[in-house]
């Protein structure tokens, strides 16, 4: 058994000791499985929210409602939750109510994928009633039980079917696929939050065309905040060389491919409800990729740019070429690192200097006066030293 499992067996052992049962379960088993690496270890057990709390000195309430108590044991938090069976779900998402049981079997069914609905004791020995392991195996996402029943009981599991296909690069079991073109639009049930987390955790993945187009395939792209009419943008996408891209080269590749204008795009990413920073960052790179197919990088516009936002701009820019995704990124890596200053705080002169040297008072002339000295610096007209630069301007009549 591998150290992170190990470090948690005494977590199991004591509440063993008091007569209940507790075991691994969930996405860290499966992991376990695939050999990938595992971040967040999940129990369940048959005590109570209230009798886990009287086991441990230390816990945290996170989720006591619906069996969740957090354990502090070891300088290492622990999630538990209590074997339970749900009511019936109201709103595709949350079950009307949740019932704790002793029994583990009802647990495991009550889980979205058989893959997801294995348990393992402190022996490393798995409970696998539902055939996960042969699944993993297989690498085939399948439903517990009818697919139209978990899809009901919560329709973002259908996205995350699709976003396990590009983490895990599994295939879909046939039923599980057809269930995704029938039960679709359930998703319009879903909160935009949780479909946007989804996607991202897609675009993450090693199998994100493939994702994709299951996408496409099954129709619930037409479910997604702003792509109902762009198939074929979503088509282009999955033919592209798209696996070294990061998340938000996607995204600005996905707007180019859609051709929405430079000022429209805030629209379409903000039906995303994505964060305001992450917006202007895609928004920028996008405009930077629009003049890159007219111009070459130059010392100024490199400036401007800043190197992040330069190499964004580049990668996508090789994607749609079909060129190498990383083709002169060194040559724009070197370009900026001989910048004679990368960053208008790097001038050797302020706007506190030209107001004395010129016996002004602030104003719109400042900042003028600042770019013209910063275009000098840059293209090595005058050296960023502060008396060079008081001289260089007595030359230009700029004082």
């Amino acid at each position: 058994m591998i150290p992170v499992f190990e470090k948690a067996i005494p977590v199991l052992d004591h509440i063993e000791k008091a007569g209940y049962e507790a075991y691994f379960v969930g996405g860290c088993v499966r992991d376990n499985i695939l050999g990938r690496e595992i971040s967040d270890i999940d129990i369940a057990t048959s005590a109570t929210p209230n009798e886990i709390k009287k086991l441990f000195s230390k816990t945290v309430d996170v989720g006591i409602q619906h069996g969740t108590v957090v354990v502090l044991w070891e300088k290492e938090a622990y999630e538990l939750t209590t074997f339970r069976s749900d009511g019936e779900y109201v709103d595709f998402r949350r079950p009307s109510e949740v019932t704790f049981i002793r029994n583990l079997h009802d647990d495991l069914q009550r889980r979205d994928f058989t893959m997801n609905s294995i348990a393992m004791d402190k022996k490393g020995n798995l409970i696998d009633p539902f055939k996960g392991f042969h699944a993993i195996k297989n690498k085939t996402i399948e439903t517990v039980g009818d697919a139209s029943e978990r899809f009901h009981e919560d329709a973002l599991r259908m996205m995350r079917a699709v976003r396990f296909v590009s983490q895990l690069q599994f295939s879909l079991e046939q039923n599980t696929y057809q269930a995704l073109i029938k039960y679709g639009p359930l998703l319009e049930k879903v909160a935009i939050e949780r479909k946007t987390v989804e996607f991202e955790k897609l675009l993450r993945g090693k199998g994100k065309r493939h994702a994709i187009q299951i996408l496409v395939d099954t129709g619930l792209f037409k479910y997604l905040p702003g792509l109902l009419h762009d198939q074929r943008a979503l088509c282009n996408l999955t033919l592209l060389e798209i696996d070294s891209l990061t998340e938000d080269e996607i995204w600005t590749l996905l707007l180019y491919l859609m051709e929405i204008p430079i000022n429209s795009c805030d629209g379409f990413l903000r039906q995303w409800k994505l964060p305001v920073k992450k917006m202007k960052q895609i928004s920028s790179v996008l405009q930077l990729l629009h003049n890159r197919f007219y111009h070459n990088w130059t010392i100024e516009r490199l400036y401007h740019s800043g190197l992040e936002e330069a190499i964004h701009t580049e990668k996508v820019f090789n994607v749609i070429q079909h060129q190498p995704v990383l083709k002169e990124i060194s040559t724009i890596e070197k370009l900026y690192s001989d910048l004679i200053i990368k960053d208008r705080q790097e001038l050797a002169v302020t706007g506190n200097d030209l107001m004395k040297w010129n016996n002004e008072d602030g104003g719109p002339w400042i900042k003028e006066q600042l770019q013209f000295i910063e275009e000098a610096v840059l293209s090595g007209r005058v050296d960023n030293d502060k008396d060079k630069i008081r001289e260089w301007l007595v030359e230009c009549n700029q004082m």
